[in-house]
C-alpha cells in the first residue's frame, strides 16, 4: 500500500500518442474520430435494438448485446482522453488515471475474448443440435456464460492493474502509446520485470489460448454438420449465420495475438500503437455493421424501429 501511496503522490505519466501535429496526422486523428463515432452510434444503436424488439430475444443476440456493451465501454475507456490529449496538447494522465485504463481496457479485451470463444459454442449447439438447443442453451445457461466472461476479464484486469501499479517508477515518465498499455508501462520500470512479463504472458495465452482452441474446436464440428446437410438451402442459412461470427473473430483474435502473442525481441512501439488503434476502435466499429448489415433480423428491426419513429414524427 505504501508504494501506491508513493506512486500516486508522482505527477503521473506522460503518453507519447500516436499522432503529430502535421497535416497528415491531423487528418489521420479526424479519421480516427470518425470511426470512434461511427463505433459508439453502431453499439449503442445494436443494443436499443436488441433490448426493444422481441423477435431479438434470443441467445445469440443477449451475446451480440454483452459485446456491444464491451465494444461500448472499450471504445469509451480509451479514445476520449487520447483525442482530449490531442487537442489540448497536454499528454500527462495520472497514476490513478492510468490504473483505471488498465484495469477497464484489459477486463473488456479479456472478456470480449472469452465472449467470443462462447458464441462459438452457441453456434456449433444451433448448427449440430438444433432439437436441443432451447435445453442446452437456456435463460440460466446464457447469464452463466456472460457471467463468467466479465468475471475471468475483470480479473484478470485486477491482477494487472495492481501487479503493473505496484511496480517502482523512477526514471522517465514517457509512456511511448496513446493509452497505458501494460507493456508500453513495464518499458518504464526501474527493476527487473522479468517475473511480470512471464506473468503477463501466461495471462494473455490463458485469455486469448483458451476461448481460441473452443473457436477452432466448434467450427470444425460445424464444418462437419454443414457438409452432412442435405438441403442446400440450410447449408446457406448456417454458413451465412457463422460467417459474421468468423470475421469478428479473425479481426480480434488477429489484431490480440499479434500485440500479446509475439516475443519481446520482435516489439516496436510503431507497430504496437497502429494495431492498438485497430481492435480499441476499429473492431468495435467493425462488429455492430459486421452483424447487422448482414443478418435480416437486426435490418428488420432497423427499418421497423424507423417506421415507428416516422409515424410519431407525424402526428
Amino acid at each position: 500500500m505504501g508504494i501506491w501511496l508513493n506512486q500516486s503522490s508522482i505527477d503521473g505519466f506522460i503518453l507519447l500518442g500516436i499522432f503529430s501535429h502535421s497535416q497528415t496526422d491531423v487528418v489521420l486523428f479526424s479519421v480516427v474520430m470518425v470511426v470512434f463515432t461511427v463505433a459508439l452510434c453502431g453499439n449503442v444503436l445494436l443494443i436499443f435494438l436488441i433490448y426493444i424488439d422481441p423477435r431479438l430475444h434470443t441467445p445469440m443476440y443477449f451475446f451480440l448485446s454483452q459485446l456491444s456493451l464491451m465494444d461500448l465501454m472499450l471504445v469509451c475507456n480509451i479514445m476520449p482522453k487520447m483525442a482530449v490529449n490531442f487537442l489540448s496538447g497536454r499528454k500527462s494522465i495520472s497514476f490513478v488515471g492510468c490504473g483505471i485504463q488498465i484495469v477497464l481496457f484489459v477486463s473488456l479485451v479479456g472478456s470480449e475474448g472469452l465472449l467470443l470463444g462462447l458464441m462459438a459454442y452457441d453456434r456449433y449447439v444451433a448448427i449440430s443440435h438444433p432439437l436441443h438447443y432451447p435445453v442446452l442453451i437456456s435463460q440460466r445457461v446464457c447469464l452463466q456464460i456472460a457471467g463468467s466472461s466479465w468475471a475471468f476479464g475483470i480479473l484478470d484486469g485486477i491482477i494487472q492493474m495492481v501487479a503493473a501499479m505496484s511496480l517502482p517508477y523512477c526514471g522517465s515518465r514517457n509512456v511511448d502509446h496513446f493509452f497505458c498499455e501494460v507493456p508500453a508501462l513495464l518499458k518504464l520500470a526501474c527493476t527487473d520485470t522479468t517475473l511480470f512479463d512471464t506473468l503477463l504472458f501466461a495471462c494473455c495465452v490463458l485469455m486469448l489460448l483458451l476461448p481460441f482452441s473452443i473457436i477452432v474446436a466448434s467450427y470444425a464440428h460445424i464444418l462437419r454438420a454443414v457438409l452432412h446437410m442435405r438441403s442446400a438451402q440450410a447449408r446457406k442459412k448456417a454458413l451465412a449465420t457463422c460467417s459474421s461470427h468468423l470475421t469478428a473473430v479473425s479481426l480480434f483474435y488477429g489484431a490480440a495475438m499479434f500485440i500479446y502473442l509475439r516475443p519481446r525481441r520482435y516489439r516496436a512501439p510503431s507497430h504496437d500503437k497502429v494495431v492498438s488503434i485497430f481492435y480499441t476502435v476499429l473492431t468495435p466499429m467493425l462488429n455492430p455493421l459486421i452483424y447487422s448489415l448482414r443478418n435480416r433480423d437486426v435490418m428488420e428491426a432497423l427499418g421497423k424501429g424507423l417506421n415507428h419513429c416516422r409515424i410519431s414524427s407525424q402526428h
